[in-house]
């Protein structure tokens, strides 16, 4: 499988938006990171639907949604997913995960489920025939430059190993959080 780049828009420079999207066109990323938090189901809150039009109207750049959102299911038609965008819905936040997953691939996108640190892998053990990635979260979802909890490096390794012994090499892995060489 390819490795890709997909850069968190949540740390670039809002004030040089456009300058900072330019400078990843020209570094040729696969994907805009989007992360979209409610305040509920994190402490935080972030970006959505308006912002996700703006970066649209700014680049033809794919993006990579994370939704750290409390019942995603009954916000999925806000944030106008096209083909060829990546969606990560929370296997902990979704109270029907297959429903909302079929419910994105519906609009084009291809659907994954994200799962945080202490997140158990049997949490995908139902929807492996409904996704086409496992986000795995390296920090606890909420907010920018937090220390990576170290034992998620070993669930890396045990997602892939999981999804192998599940027949499943095909499903990517996405790691969100404090990433960097």
């Amino acid at each position: 499988m390819k490795s890709q780049i997909s850069p968190s828009l949540m740390c670039a420079s809002f004030a040089r938006l456009e300058a900072d999207i330019r400078a990843l066109e020209a570094a040729h990323v696969d994907y805009l990171h989007v992360d979209i938090m409610d305040g509920r189901f994190v402490p935080n809150f972030t970006l959505g639907p308006d912002f996700m039009r703006a970066v649209r109207a700014m680049t033809d750049i794919p993006l990579d949604t994370h939704l750290m959102i409390e019942d995603p299911e009954r916000h999925l038609d806000l944030f106008g997913f096209r083909q060829g965008e990546l969606v990560s819905l929370h296997a902990e936040s979704a109270l029907h995960l297959q429903r909302a997953l079929m419910r994105v691939k519906g609009f084009g996108a291809t659907p994954g489920v994200a799962l945080k640190p202490a997140t158990p892998l049997n949490a995908l053990d139902y929807v492996l025939d409904d996704i086409a990635f496992v986000l795995i979260m390296t920090v606890n979802p909420g907010f920018a430059g937090q220390a990576l909890v170290p034992a998620t490096l070993q669930k890396i390794a045990d997602t892939r190993s999981y999804l192998d012994a599940h027949g499943r090499p095909d499903i990517a892995i996405e790691v969100d959080g404090n990433v960097s060489f």
